[in-house]
């Protein structure tokens, strides 16, 4: 347990990371610094076998520890990056002690108390958790940041979704094996698939996480629920394809909406660049348009490909992309934690 800088505990506010020694821990901490993050306290959280690691924040040497229910005792904020199961055991503990938890993982983003936030879209919400706030899958947060503009000024019916997800996001391992794989076919031998389920490398996967009854994966229906949940917006129609891609970081999204309003390309363009989170990359004449190795490492939503849908009316095409450890994970969160913290120290 580490002091950060100058802070005191009425000039900042305590913070607990749970998982972070994993690579949404890891970039949380990264973005903290960063963000220049009005810390007093930073106490960093792993599993037993992980306890003793030492981890740089801003020059100060921090000590993990095992995380254990009294860990998050006088904890203002925890950042939680670990699995479901993990969460569901620590978040209520966290909770029970008085920190006001912000949620990675997806056990309860669906809860019907527990706010589901991206900054951008929906800030308000955080006025009615109760303790757990919850972050939204990573490609939610994406196409999310890119339509709130849209759906503000012409309503959004309707959203058919084609994502193209690089390996990182099914962590360090998935990259890992996308080099391997490569490194393996380029030499000739055969590719392996160990975290995915079939090769990778040179190849395209159309299927991200299990299949539930209706044939769309859960990833696909997450599109659905979470961003039903919140826009605010039980009507909202979506079909959502999600597939894996040999690209190692950054997703990217291909996005038609059908609006109850007319909604041009033009004023689409308008609404994008006035909007926070955005940046608009939209010139095919000159070759420009959202790439994920542009938009990898950073926290934007690069948008472009915008474009009248000539097959429906009230209808327009995009294409968007954005890193998914950041901003669909670790910057997201982080953002969701400075309204708490900012909220805490008025």
């Amino acid at each position: 347990m580490v002091a950060v800088g100058e802070h005191n505990k009425m000039q900042g506010v305590r913070v607990a990371v749970l998982g972070a020694t994993g690579a949404v821990g890891t970039e949380m901490l990264k973005v903290l610094a960063e963000r220049d993050f009005p810390l007093s306290e930073l106490r960093l959280l792993a599993s037993p076998e992980e306890a003793g690691m030492i981890i740089d924040y801003r020059g100060v040497p921090h000590t993990v520890m095992a995380a254990e229910a009294d860990s998050f005792n006088d904890i203002d904020i925890t950042l939680v990056a670990v699995s479901n199961q993990l969460s569901l055991l620590f978040t209520p503990e966290a909770v029970k002690r008085g920190s006001v938890v912000v949620d990675n993982s997806s056990a309860y983003r669906m809860d019907p108390e527990v706010p589901l936030i991206v900054p951008e879209v929906n800030p308000e919400d955080v006025d009615w958790h109760k303790g757990i706030i919850a972050n939204p899958n990573c490609s939610t947060i994406i196409a999310m940041v890119a339509l709130k503009p849209l759906h503000d000024f012409a309503h959004i019916e309707r959203m058919i979704v084609s994502t193209y997800q690089a390996v990182s996001g099914a962590g360090a391992a998935g990259v890992i094996e996308l080099e391997e794989q490569t490194q393996a076919l380029l030499s000739g031998q055969t590719a392996e698939p160990r975290i995915f389920q079939h090769q990778i490398a040179f190849n395209l996967i159309p299927h991200i996480d299990y299949f539930e009854d209706n044939g769309y994966t859960h990833e696909e229906m997450k599109m659905l629920d979470e961003g039903r949940k919140i826009l605010h917006h039980p009507e909202l129609l979506v079909n959502c394809t999600c597939v894996r891609v040999p690209v190692m970081r950054s997703h990217s999204e291909s996005i038609t909406i059908e609006t109850t309003a007319e909604l041009t390309p033009a004023k689409a363009r308008e609404l994008l660049r006035a909007a926070p989170g955005i940046r608009v990359v939209d010139d095919p004449s000159s070759n420009q348009y959202p790439m994920p190795v542009d938009s990898a490492d950073q926290d934007l939503i690069f948008v472009g490909r915008i474009r009248a849908d000539i097959s429906q009316e009230n209808s327009l095409t995009l294409w968007c992309c954005g890193d998914q450890v950041r901003k669909g994970a670790a910057t997201n969160a982080v953002q969701i934690a400075e309204i708490v913290a900012q909220k805490k120290m008025q």
